[in-house]
């Protein structure tokens, strides 16, 4: 039996999925990533929404280049499949209809930063750097980075850290739209969890149409996308939208103002 480097745990409708592999910065290697996707239909099943973290100092640094490199010295040929072997998972995560949050800390870099790019929503802490160094390693994106990673933050930002290893800081990736929260160090699963439990109070069927049918609406034609938004709006009406409208007419669930800044 494989060593277990994924735990899972269920908080009430929230699925909580770590990355335990901390002794190697959660690097992802092909046991890693079975585990991870065994754990994403498990919470596809049970959970109205997902929380994925890394134990220890860092979300991931990415590939398992021990691994990689055994596999190029095998002579093994490289085949579609192998090339994309991380496409089922991380697609499970962000076309599954499941909402995924990404709580990330240290090292979000190269293939952790591709797994994080799946999630809908990325809490950062102020330790967190991204990367994406395979220039320097002779090597290129193969977890769906040069579609998610490209669409978040440009195809300039991202040639620049392909081409110049360079990486970035919180505010930075705030900024570059890698990730949409930044809170003090140590607390992005507690606030991953917190805006979790919110996502899981929503409307199934409107979670489902953000995270399943939105992402494909962008990958069509103008026209295409208007005649998908009005079928999934039908699709997402229910008995549930309408006691929810009547809540809001009703003086409950309103939209509060956020804080102002100072």
């Amino acid at each position: 039996m494989s060593e277990q480097f994924v735990t899972y745990e269920l908080d009430g409708n929230v699925a909580l999925v770590g990355i335990d592999r901390a002794d190697k910065r959660n690097a992802i290697s092909m046991d890693v990533m079975n585990q991870l996707l065994a754990a994403f239909l498990r919470a596809a099943d049970e959970a109205r929404c997902g929380v994925l973290f890394g134990h220890g100092d860092n979300f991931s640094a990415g590939l398992d280049l021990a691994e990689a490199a055994a596999r190029l010295k095998s002579g093994a040929p490289s085949t579609p499949r192998s090339r994309g072997r991380w496409n089922g998972p991380l697609d499970q995560v962000a076309r599954g209809g499941l909402p995924w949050i990404a709580a990330l800390k240290g090292a979000c870099i190269g293939g952790g930063l591709e797994i994080a790019a799946a999630c809908h929503i990325r809490v950062a802490d102020q330790t967190t750097f991204f990367a994406l160094p395979e220039g320097r390693r002779g090597i290129f994106v193969g977890g769906g980075g040069s579609v998610r990673i490209q669409r978040l933050m440009g195809y300039a930002r991202m040639a620049d850290l392909m081409l110049t290893g360079r990486a970035l800081n919180a505010a930075e990736g705030e900024r570059a739209n890698l990730c949409q929260y930044v809170v003090p160090a140590g607390q992005s699963l507690e606030k991953a969890t917190e805006l979790a439990r919110a996502v899981a109070a929503n409307a199934a069927s409107t979670n489902w149409g953000v995270c399943a049918a939105l992402p494909r609406v962008n990958d069509m034609a103008h026209d295409d996308g208007l005649f998908i938004e009005g079928l999934i709006g039908m699709a997402a009406r229910s008995n549930e939208s309408a006691d929810r409208i009547g809540a809001f007419l009703g003086g409950r669930n309103k939209v509060a103002a956020p804080d102002k800044e100072d």
